[in-house]
């Protein structure tokens, strides 16, 4: 597919991965759209990005994406690449976990990404040409202790991403899925990184999304030796090894060694968005 003069929707685009790639898609000459529920930061984003432009949108809303789809069709004729990027990533026991915070897991990164490809395929089978691409993690692969919510959302979005691609075979459209480890990101921020846990920057995660469409792979992690190198180990590594290694790395970090400060203004974000998200009517009982 051509980048240059493409129209591209970058999903919560207003920071982090998604500001990043819709930098990069930018900087290949296309022209890309930054759908955030953080309206004011992405049109903040968007000004000092050329060819770049904003507008608010709630992925776990239908109608979110309808208003939203329809203003890019109107203004940019069509859509050619969508990057289902915007997530949510609370840590912390599974056991204390508020019912709020778990709907706004699953909404934001399974209902998320399943609104979005409902919202853009169609017309990009139509038109026999399309793009898309899933940003999961490797969260959607490897399991995590105190991730058992954002675990199950991103095995989920893998899924997704792999039983639509199946569907969409053969009409021009094709889905892919970018599974990143720890990203350097607010999403991580109180996160003790490091200690043989792979870390990247949003750009590496960026650079990944635009690969997909020369190598158009069903999944590409980042870096690219981990799912495969994941995928070696949970086939032939005996399980009491496993956990011996996790032991050694500490791979209960997410429980144990959060930095409650470091941590607080993405939790005060998140809480914020869970309130909103469950006093706001369900759209599709509306409809």
């Amino acid at each position: 597919m051509q980048i240059d003069g493409a129209t591209v929707i970058v999903t919560g685009g207003a920071r982090g991965i998604g500001a990043k790639t819709a930098e990069l898609f930018s900087q290949h000459g296309a022209n890309v759209w930054i759908g955030d529920v953080d309206a004011d930061i992405a049109e903040q984003t968007a000004r000092a990005i050329p060819r770049c432009r904003s507008a608010r949108l709630d992925v776990t809303r239908r109608d979110s994406w309808d208003e939203f789809v329809g203003r890019v069709l109107k203004e940019s004729g069509r859509i050619d690449i969508l990057v289902n990027n915007a997530g949510v990533m609370p840590l912390g026991a599974f056991e204390s976990e508020a019912e709020t915070t778990t709907d706004l897991i699953l909404d934001v990164n399974v209902r998320g990404v399943l609104n979005g490809m409902r919202a853009v395929i169609p017309q990009m089978v139509a038109r026999g040409n399309g793009h898309v691409v899933n940003v999961a993690s490797m969260a959607g692969m490897i399991p995590v202790p105190g991730m058992v919510t954002y675990n199950a959302s991103k095995f989920a979005a893998v899924g997704a991403s792999l039983a639509a691609r199946r569907e969409y075979a053969g009409t021009g459209v094709t889905v892919c899925a970018v599974l990143p480890s720890a990203v350097r990101t607010e999403l991580s921020s109180g996160v003790q990184l490091g200690g043989g846990m792979p870390t990247v920057d949003p750009d590496d995660v960026a650079r990944a999304v635009l690969n997909t469409l020369r190598t158009k792979a069903a999944r590409t992690s980042v870096p690219g030796w981990v799912a495969p190198g994941w995928a070696l180990v949970d086939a032939l590594v005996p399980e009491f090894v496993q956990r011996a290694v996790r032991s050694i790395v500490d791979d209960r970090r997410a429980l144990t060694a959060l930095d409650p400060v470091g941590r607080s203004a993405y939790l005060d974000r998140i809480e914020r968005q869970s309130k909103d998200h469950a006093a706001e009517p369900d759209s599709e009982l509306q409809a």
